[in-house]
């Protein structure tokens, strides 16, 4: 069954949906490129995804994004994946073919390099980096740096257990990169900093307003980079202590904005309206 009407629907699905920016970005993208087409929002359970991109792909929807935790299921149900969602181990965008196949995708990693490049005009290769988090943002991270040729890894997160399993599954994927786990402890953690060329914070501490920085000024350093995943300040208060010790900062936003304008790219086959994009993120996040 097509669905009527020219206009090309697109959605992003999630369990729940709660709130997400993707309608925000890719519709402004369509807007600023005259395309006839409509990003939409769904709240689909994991159990029910394997039989809705099928009946999508027959309705004539061009493309979908997943949220957690459909990153996952995704990757363990579809046939078809290209090598960054094999790489990553989730599938964040789903590309439908005009010969019917079903393709899982990841721009997280593609959306963090590009990030870090317009905000610190380079790439992690040769840096050390340290992430605080292993979480599934962090995970992808720690993934992207190494497959980037990073020169060593140092990771933490609360949960040392997640911390060893994320070490472990890099020893395998890259062996040749260096990974140290650091204890669950904020001195380790500023030592840690202090000696890293990159500082990456993957945790949810600085979501409310009221959270206090993971590390201080003192575990920074001039020349340094420093990225908070974390999008819904201008500055973050981990990127505040940063600053404050001269290094370089940038939150997460262009990460949330490169990453769909690569899905975009996957499933229109155009080059994405990134400044739109870019807009449409900071009106509504920082508004």
């Amino acid at each position: 069954m097509k669905l009527s009407g020219s206009t090309t629907p697109f959605a992003v699905l999630g369990h729940p949906i709660g709130h997400t920016l993707s309608p925000v970005m890719h519709n402004s993208a369509f807007k600023a490129l005259e395309m006839d087409a409509v990003y939409l929002a769904f709240d689909v359970a994991p159990e029910k995804l394997s039989g809705v991109l099928p009946a999508m792909a027959d309705m004539g929807f061009g493309g979908v994004n997943l949220t957690v935790p459909l990153k996952e299921t995704a990757f363990h149900n579809l046939e078809h994946m290209d090598e960054s969602a094999r790489r990553l181990g989730a599938v964040n965008t789903v590309e439908f073919t005009n010969e019917g196949s079903i393709i899982g995708h990841n721009t997280d990693g593609d959306g963090f390099v590009m990030a870090v490049k317009e905000a610190f005009g380079e790439s992690v290769s040769g840096d050390r980096v340290l992430i605080l988090g292993c979480g599934g943002a962090g995970r992808a991270v720690a993934i992207t740096c190494a497959a980037e040729n990073c020169s060593e890894l140092m990771l933490t997160d609360v949960d040392g257990a997640r911390t060893e399993r994320l070490a472990e599954e890099l020893a395998e994927i890259s062996p040749d990169i260096p990974v140290h786990t650091i204890a669950p402890d904020k001195d380790a953690w500023a030592e840690a900093a202090g000696r890293s060329n990159i500082v990456v914070q993957a945790t949810p501490v600085g979501m409310k307003e009221t959270d206090e920085p993971l590390l201080p000024p003192s575990a920074f350093h001039p020349g340094q980079v420093v990225f908070d995943l974390i999008y819904m300040y201008p500055e973050t208060a981990f990127m505040k202590a940063a600053l404050e010790a001269g290094a370089s900062a940038s939150n997460g936003l262009a990460m949330l904005l490169y990453q769909g304008a690569k899905a975009f790219n996957i499933w229109t086959g155009r080059e994405p309206a990134v400044q739109a994009m870019r807009t449409a993120l900071e009106s509504e996040v920082y508004a």
